[in-house]
């Protein structure tokens, strides 16, 4: 049976609705400081019309996590060149984590918390990946320059970027664009700072 396209139209908006209501409910309470009643207030439906498109919280959480998390990634590799020098890159995809992070805070609220991974299923775990693995073998340049090794490279940007725009969001201090660009070019120069010293460290080739 075909369902007619009015009513799948309003079948996608009800579940397009009950994730938006998850992602804010989840952003401010976490995972398990909310309910599905609570969604399904905040969504203007009811617990039965949210079981109905998702098994459980868990199914949802899931659901949620890979909307942000492709939001997240078309915002920062959308014609990303990743053959550009380290520091090029890496000021473009700063300016783009600032971007996002200002288009779309509950998104980023939602993803910079750290209790995602006990509930990620396989798709979820692989949307990650997708992520990570193209800024991965990017920062691989860098790393042949002698700098930390990429993975750790990342987790220090992320952490810098979640520290400084969360520690906006609760007051702690003022940082608009600029201000968060040039914290930017500050990471920037402490990760450039490993390559000479370890360049300094290397035996001279002649």
């Amino acid at each position: 049976m075909t369902v007619p396209v009015q009513g799948k139209r309003r079948t996608d908006n009800v579940r397009h609705d009950i994730v938006e209501s998850a992602l804010r409910a989840f952003a401010e309470r976490g995972f398990h400081g909310t309910s599905i009643p609570d969604i399904a207030a905040t969504a203007g439906v009811g617990v039965a019309s949210i079981y109905r498109r998702f098994e459980s919280k868990e199914h949802l959480v899931n659901a949620v996590f890979r909307d942000a998390k492709s939001r997240l990634r078309d915002a920062l590799l959308l014609d990303l060149d990743l053959g550009r020098p380290p520091r090029e890159l890496f000021r473009e995809v700063w300016a783009r984590l600032v971007k996002f992070q200002r288009a779309q805070p509950i998104a980023f609220q939602f993803l910079e918390m750290q209790d995602h991974v006990p509930y990620l299923d396989g798709e979820s775990r692989a949307l990650e990946a997708s992520l990570l693995m193209p800024i991965l073998v990017a920062t691989e340049a860098a790393a042949a320059h002698g700098a930390v090794p990429p993975p750790v490279l990342i987790a220090m940007i992320w952490g810098a970027f979640v520290g400084l725009t969360k520690a906006t969001r609760l007051g702690y201090l003022v940082a608009d664009d600029a201000t968060l660009l040039r914290a930017g070019e500050l990471c920037w120069a402490a990760v450039a700072a490993t390559f000479d010293k370890e360049n300094a460290h290397a035996p001279h080739r002649r």
